[in-house]
């Protein structure tokens, strides 16, 4: 008798363990699974805001605070844009000056806590930049989808689609740039998104399903003109963009990718993520089977679609070293299995997405160079 109440006991103990392992797995593929879109992810620190001046902003003293170029400065209820650190103002052991552009809306005061986003832009095109464009409506799978189109006078159409932690408001720090060269813009928002249909699991699959809402865009564009297309991506986006390249039944009309920090390996992006939340290293393991569990995303498949036999199309990639999020690695051996159609441009100190962010002007030049022959 001793014995049978002692196995039961034992059973009752690892069927709990077991529940409580597969339970802390699913909060922990959270991280990425649930990210939110507009929200900082959790690799990025929040800061402490110890007073503002004119033009400038004091921050706390962090491996954030002190990249260089121009961000957003999100928080809550309000939004600002910071540039370069200023050397000539009083930086402390515990502090560091950057100078304040603007403060789009909200206000700032010290003892705000804040976060860096590539951001720089709220609203849309024609408040935020003076831009003409119209709100239309691309005919997705799941439903409607909320897209910008600002006109251009060119054939070619840019397609942008943002990644992790970002809106389709990301899109517009490159607005200016392309419609100055008569590029038509298509700003997506896609499944998950404010205001676009809900998945079906409710859940982010990293660019695996949402690929499809690319593709309707790729189709709208078609539609209404273009004679072929660019697809710009960001993050998760920029998987988006590598499988509609490959996948699409109008891939014919995609003529360049442009990927900035591209999410190569969501298993390795979704342990990034869970760490950022602290999520102990047993678990990890865990949550990724939870994610494969949860979205049907069995193993890393993206290498069938960076191939050199499926990867027809000039491809430009930016990346660099510092993303905590999507490994640079990954970016350098896409490069080094497609040589002559694949540029990589490394860009140091940049975080995740935001690689325009740390250089605008050098971004810019390789974008127009990259550009120039597919318009």
């Amino acid at each position: 008798m001793r014995t049978v109440k002692a196995t039961a006991t034992a059973v009752t103990v690892a069927l709990a363990a077991g529940a409580a392992s597969v339970a802390a797995g699913r909060i922990a593929s959270d991280a990425a699974l649930k990210a939110p879109a507009g929200r900082p992810l959790p690799t990025e620190p929040r800061l402490t805001v110890h007073g503002t001046a004119a033009g400038r902003i004091t921050l706390t003293r962090d491996l954030a605070s002190l990249r260089p170029g121009t961000y957003g400065l999100g928080g809550d209820g309000s939004h600002a844009v910071v540039g370069d650190i200023l050397a000539s103002a009083p930086n402390t052991a515990d502090t560091v000056v950057r100078r304040l552009e603007r403060v789009t809306h909200g206000s700032l005061a010290s003892g705000d806590k804040v976060w860096l986003t590539p951001n720089l832009y709220v609203g849309d095109p024609g408040a935020a930049l003076g831009l003409e464009h119209a709100d239309v409506d691309v005919p997705g799978e799941l439903g409607a989808l909320p897209a910008w189109f600002v006109p251009g006078t060119r054939t070619t159409w840019v397609i942008a689609v943002h990644g992790l932690g970002t809106t389709r408001e990301h899109a517009m720090n490159l607005m200016g740039f392309l419609n100055r060269r008569g590029l038509p813009v298509l700003a997506l928002a896609y499944r998950g998104d404010l205001g676009a249909p809900r998945p079906t699991d409710g859940l982010n699959h990293l660019g695996e399903t949402e690929w499809r809402d690319l593709d309707a865009a790729v189709r709208y564009a078609v539609r209404y003109g273009a004679r072929s297309v660019v697809l710009l991506g960001w993050s998760t986006g920029a998987t988006m963009a590598l499988r509609a390249a490959a996948h699409s039944a109008v891939r014919e009309h995609v003529s360049g990718l442009v990927l900035d920090s591209p999410v190569l390996s969501w298993e390795t992006t979704l342990r990034a993520l869970a760490s950022a939340r602290h999520t102990p290293g047993v678990v990890l393991p865990l949550a990724v089977r939870a994610a494969q569990g949860r979205t049907g995303l069995h193993g890393d498949r993206i290498t069938d679609v960076t191939d050199p036999s499926r990867l027809r199309v000039p491809t430009l990639v930016f990346h660099g070293p510092d993303d905590s999020v999507a490994p640079w690695e990954l970016s350098r051996r896409l490069a080094a299995r497609n040589p002559g159609r694949v540029a990589l441009r490394t860009v140091a100190r940049a975080p995740h997405g935001a690689m325009w962010n740390a250089d605008p002007a050098g971004y810019e030049e390789a974008l127009r160079r990259f550009l120039t022959p597919l318009m």
